[in-house]
């Protein structure tokens, strides 16, 4: 899960988490192979050469997910709901709405944008929950 795949995630910031998320990414793929990655998490092999080859592909949240999950105790989904539940416990224990967020992350998501990915009624992707985990982890206490 990827709310637990890096120590101190609010002193990274959003891009630096982002790239520490890639990094574990990659190493999976490089670890398994590319075929093997993609015959068992789903993604498509042309955007896992992409994630390899450093191009940073815009990977899904779910997708990246079922890439963590081959190492990992838990199935893909789980992960996903693990994760969103992770962001918001953070913005209960950091005190922020979606409005608050929304103005710390200046306006990269509104707040309603925000409010349907956390309870996973709209898709997001692995960069925008590293700009909300980033940010909440921030004003963590």
């Amino acid at each position: 899960m990827f709310h637990e795949a890096v120590a101190d995630p609010g002193e990274l910031g959003p891009d630096a988490l982002y790239e520490e998320y890639e990094s574990i990414l990659i190493d999976i793929v490089e670890e398994r192979g590319v075929e093997t990655v993609a015959a068992g998490s789903g993604v498509d092999e042309a955007t896992l050469r992409a994630l390899v080859a450093g191009e940073s592909p815009e990977l899904d949240h779910s997708d990246a997910a079922a890439v963590l999950a081959l190492d990992a105790d838990v199935d893909d989904e789980t992960a996903v709901v693990l994760d969103r539940d992770a962001l918001l416990m953070g913005m209960t224990n950091a005190v922020l709405d979606v409005e608050a967020l929304s103005s710390e992350t200046d306006g990269a998501l509104d707040a309603r944008e925000i409010q349907s990915k956390v309870e996973g009624r709209f898709p997001m992707t692995l960069r925008e929950f590293a700009l909300l985990h980033a940010t909440i982890q921030e004003h963590a206490p």
